[in-house]
């Protein structure tokens, strides 16, 4: 592994990186609402021998704050820890028992029991009990997306996780799933609620997003989801009514009949609904973070239709483009500051045509719709821009926070911002991209190509939405990545399915991509990020242009089949760097792992960042993203002003 850094010169710039990063955007009159965390303490297994202890540095702390570290109550640095947020000893073991605390200030200390050698921390999970579909069909339960948040105001994170049913379905597919689960636990393994959403919530990685965020600024986050008659709530309390079933059931004939105009996307005929659900009321809950229980439910908007919670197929059809529930049932949500003071729900329905988004906002026991998007019609210049997932930012740099939504962006007061045009995608990466110009950088890969101008990828001005620069495609693109990998290039590096080139962030070839499309991750020593596909970690050789993997998680899996997401990565203790959570094969424990390699660069936590921490709030969304920061985090990154 390569540093950016001597050991010396990363000493010298380590206090202003502590105090450099822009953990608040601040308008004229707001400062962000923002989570109170502890320090993060964590030790686990060491590459080569002894244990890594490593820490949180919080936003508030000062630039030169100094640490001492104890093993079994004794100290075991000779000087105190100033450098970085991490001390490998040597000598520790399994079993031992490590405290840190800060020479100044508001101390935070505490124990913990290092990682088992495996390098993770476990934590089990209680499986639930599968069941049988009306049709017939068994189904068993797997952990997949999960998120996190300081439920119960203790100043650590929980993590909630979605339960899905081996019968969970894709919208283009007819077909019965089980109900869709989630629940939370303590970085312990304590699960604190089981949440139902019940027969009239469809399971699949278009259908549930849940947003994991303190939205009232109480200290301890809540819950949000979108449900539906006979979800129970974590206290065993009914949402809607009970007892009621919406999903569609029947044979070829009834449904042709009764439907008339559902079509596929390319105008045959579309009459079986089995499983679907078009009809009923559609609510959005917000939950109480500690309980589980069900603090506000309103209904759902985005709605399927304006004038009718139960529209006919042909009136989806005219709305939506089909009636079968394909591109109406398509949901994506977020988290945004939209007045650059507190954090609002974002909840969309729609991107493949029509597009419809609406803010909520949840404040002292009350949920209110703050605004809605809607394009309206197919042709609008804003329809069919949509991606698979989101992003949050303020790109115009005036405190408030902005949604990008694939090819195109909402301002923060609910009306189009730019539109590019290129339609819509499977993935999209937002950051401070190319540190060589001002503001940020998306970029993206596309589907359609046929409609575009034959573009298969673009790096976009997240301001402007002009294009920087593209690559060429005649079919669809659906992977593409962008982050920094090679330290010779200033910025990041960007690659996609359509050409085995690998591109700098201006667009210029510079060599062979790596096989690897998926996620990314900060977890070695250095500020280049590391390749997470699966249940691999890769570190990138820019000379010899291969992969050399430094973590494979025997024992662990992936989730959403060859979209092969972690169940969450991001930087929920410790130093800077990322944790990847994964969950056991036979769905028993969720295994967080630690990286094991030291560092000398110090940084605020991640999450401290307006960027990342909202994108690790969205990532659970449908087809799942790495989290990215506001700022550069890269190879010669400058220091960014608070």
């Amino acid at each position: 592994m390569r540093s950016w850094l001597t050991h010396a010169a990363a000493g010298a710039i380590a206090a202003s990186l502590a105090s450099a990063i822009p953990v608040m955007a601040r308008s004229e009159q707001t400062e962000r609402q923002q989570e109170t965390l502890d320090r993060g303490l964590v030790a686990a297994a060491a590459v080569g021998q002894g244990v890594l202890v490593s820490w949180r540095i919080r936003a508030e702390d000062a630039a030169d704050l100094a640490f001492d570290v104890y093993r079994n109550g004794r100290k075991v640095n000779g000087e105190p820890v100033t450098g970085s947020s991490n001390f490998a000893d040597s000598d520790g073991t399994v079993g031992d028992r490590y405290e840190v605390r800060a020479l100044a200030g508001p101390s935070v200390s505490g124990a913990v029991t290092t990682a088992v050698a495996g390098g993770y921390l476990s934590i089990p999970l209680q499986r639930p009990v599968g069941g049988t579909t009306p049709s017939g069909e068994a189904y068993t339960y797997n952990a997949n997306d999960g998120s996190v948040g300081d439920l119960d105001g203790d100043g650590r994170f929980e993590i909630v996780v979605k339960w899905d049913p081996t019968t969970s379905k894709d919208n283009a597919f007819s077909g019965y799933s089980g109900p869709a689960l989630l629940d939370a636990y303590t970085l312990d393994g304590e699960r604190l609620w089981r949440i139902d959403l019940g027969p009239n919530i469809r399971a699949g990685a278009h259908y549930t997003q849940f947003m994991v965020f303190d939205f009232d600024g109480d200290g301890r986050a809540e819950v949000a989801a979108k449900t539906g008659d006979g979800t129970i709530d974590g206290q065993g309390g009914i949402v809607g009514k009970a007892n009621v079933d919406w999903r569609e059931a029947g044979g070829e004939a009834p449904q042709a009949d009764r439907t008339g105009a559902a079509l596929r996307p390319d105008g045959t005929r579309y009459a079986d609904l089995t499983g679907r659900i078009l009809r009923g009321p559609e609510y959005l809950t917000v939950f109480e973070g500690t309980t589980g229980r069900a603090l506000a439910t309103e209904a759902f908007s985005p709605p399927r239709h304006p004038d009718t919670a139960t529209p006919s197929a042909a009136q989806l059809t005219e709305r939506w483009g089909d009636g079968y529930g394909n591109r109406s049932d398509r949901y994506l949500a977020g988290v945004a500051y939209l007045d650059g003071a507190r954090p609002s729900i974002v909840m969309a329905r729609g991107y493949y045509a029509r597009t419809t988004v609406a803010a909520w906002d949840w404040r002292d026991g009350r949920l209110s719709q703050r605004w809605l998007f809607d394009t309206g019609s197919p042709d609008d210049a804003f329809s069919g821009q949509g991606n698979h997932q989101l992003s949050v930012a303020d790109v115009d740099e005036d405190g408030r926070d902005e949604i990008v939504y694939g090819s195109m962006a909402i301002d923060d007061n609910g009306t189009g911002l730019w539109t590019a045009r290129l339609f819509h995608g499977d993935a999209m990466h937002l950051s401070d991209l190319d540190p060589s110009r001002p503001g940020l950088e998306k970029f993206g890969v596309h589907e359609s190509p046929g409609r575009n101008g034959g573009i298969g990828t673009a790096m976009l001005d997240a301001r402007t939405g002009a294009v920087l620069w593209s690559t060429p495609a005649e079919t669809d693109i659906g992977r593409g990545v962008a982050m920094d990998i090679d330290p010779r290039h200033l910025g990041a590096e960007a690659w996609a399915a359509n050409s085995d080139t690998l591109y700098d962030v201006k667009g210029q070839p510079i060599g062979r991509r790596p096989r690897q499309m998926n996620f990314g991750i900060w977890w070695d020593g250095d500020l280049l990020r590391e390749l997470l596909d699966g249940t691999t970690i890769s570190k990138w050789n820019w000379v010899s242009e291969e992969a050399t993997p430094l973590l494979t998680a025997t024992g662990a899996t992936s989730n959403n089949g060859t979209k092969a997401n972690p169940v969450l990565s991001a930087d929920i203790f410790g130093d800077w760097r990322e944790e990847l959570i994964l969950r056991a094969e036979d769905n028993s424990e969720l295994r967080v792992y630690v990286t094991p390699y030291p560092t000398d660069i110090r940084m605020v936590t991640l999450m401290s960042d307006p960027v990342y921490r909202l994108a690790v709030a969205w990532q659970n969304t449908a087809y799942n993203q790495p989290p990215h920061t506001g700022f550069y985090l890269g190879e010669g990154m400058t220091v960014p002003t608070r």
